[in-house]
């Protein structure tokens, strides 16, 4: 289940954050918390948060991905994928047409997800992060029947007669 943070979530977004990343900063989740509201959503799985994401409009028809994590043994099973589709959602909701992010050089994995959604690289930032490393900015059209066509996984398609129509498996509201 996908749903907006919590700030007794907060504890579990920092372990995950820290187990993610070689660099960060827990108070700012509290911050984006207070500033981004909707922008913030965390993914549960049997109570526990096993993911989340960041995101908001950073320019007038841009979103911006700041951070995405899951917890290492959580990874593979499409709870990132949900994260980023839900957060693209708001975006579209809210009017925006880009999606953001950046992405180590280093992170193949990250990097090839991201494309399966529809990212591309962009350009690369020189020294980005802290360590020295470059980034890569991926960027992404929000076009809503993109973002439909992006979920195929929620659609089954249904023959009646000569006609083909599409029912949904399950909702695609990521919130209660």
């Amino acid at each position: 289940m996908i749903r907006r943070f919590a700030p007794e979530d907060f504890q579990e977004v920092v372990e995950i954050e820290s187990e993610v990343f070689s660099e960060h900063n827990s108070l700012l989740y509290m911050s984006f918390y207070e500033t981004v509201g909707d922008g913030f959503l965390v993914a549960e799985q049997d109570g526990k948060v096993v993911g989340y994401v960041v995101g908001y409009r950073s320019a007038e028809n841009e979103g911006h991905i700041f951070s995405v994590g899951v917890r290492e043994k959580y990874r593979r099973r499409g709870i990132g994928t949900g994260l980023i589709h839900a957060i693209c959602d708001i975006f579209v909701a809210n009017g925006l047409r880009y999606a953001r992010l950046e992405v180590r050089n280093s992170n193949k994995g990250a990097q090839k997800l991201y494309r399966s959604i529809g990212f591309v690289p962009c350009w690369i930032e020189k020294k980005y992060y802290s360590d020295g490393e470059d980034g890569m900015v991926m960027k992404m059209h929000l076009h809503p029947y993109r973002l439909l066509i992006s979920k195929q996984k929620y659609l089954e398609p249904v023959l009646s007669g000569n006609e083909f129509l599409v029912t949904f498996r399950s909702p695609i509201s990521y919130y209660p």
